[in-house]
């Protein structure tokens, strides 16, 4: 049972980033703004000189593909392996998953030591709590997008039935 707690656990997390990322990734120029937006919050919260910047983003780039990487590597094997239908798929599901967590965490033991060539060992602890802050962001403007999206349907709706109680 506590298996399958951390299996779903695991899910849902990567799920939701998942989601986020798929209705980005469907408009190229909401992605370019995002992108721009994280290179402004990020250089912004970590006190990038233009020198650090210059040397810092390159590695940071492709860090982030590498662990984006990763991470659909997992939510591919989730398709394939649905948790709770088989015992030991679920075992098979999250032996995966803290396998590709471990990867992920090489992965950032290998950058960090990149990055602290080119920033402070003090930018690359504040770097992930930016990240975090960032996608926290991030996920509030996508949810007050959608909001601000029902109400005008609703208010078009409400609008059109007026009309047609008026003719």
């Amino acid at each position: 049972m506590r298996k399958l707690l951390i299996v779903a656990w695991m899910f849902i997390g990567l799920s939701a980033i998942a989601q986020e990322q798929s209705e980005i990734e469907q408009d190229p120029k909401a992605l370019e703004k995002i992108n721009a937006l994280r290179i402004a919050y990020i250089s912004e919260k970590l006190g990038l000189t233009t020198e650090q910047a210059e040397k810092f983003w390159p590695v940071y780039r492709e860090f982030s593909d590498k662990r984006r990487e990763l991470r659909q590597e997992l939510l591919v094997a989730r398709k394939d392996l649905k948790p709770g239908e088989d015992p030991e798929k679920d075992a098979r599901l999250m032996k995966l998953g803290l396998d590709l967590k471990q990867r992920e965490l090489d992965l950032e033991k290998t950058y960090s030591e990149r990055m602290l060539k080119v920033i402070t060992a003090q930018q690359i602890l504040s770097l992930r709590k930016a990240e975090g802050d960032f996608q926290v962001m991030l996920r509030d403007l996508i949810q007050q997008r959608r909001l601000m999206q029902q109400r005008n349907e609703t208010i078009r709706e409400r609008n059109q039935r007026l009309r047609q109680q008026d003719n």
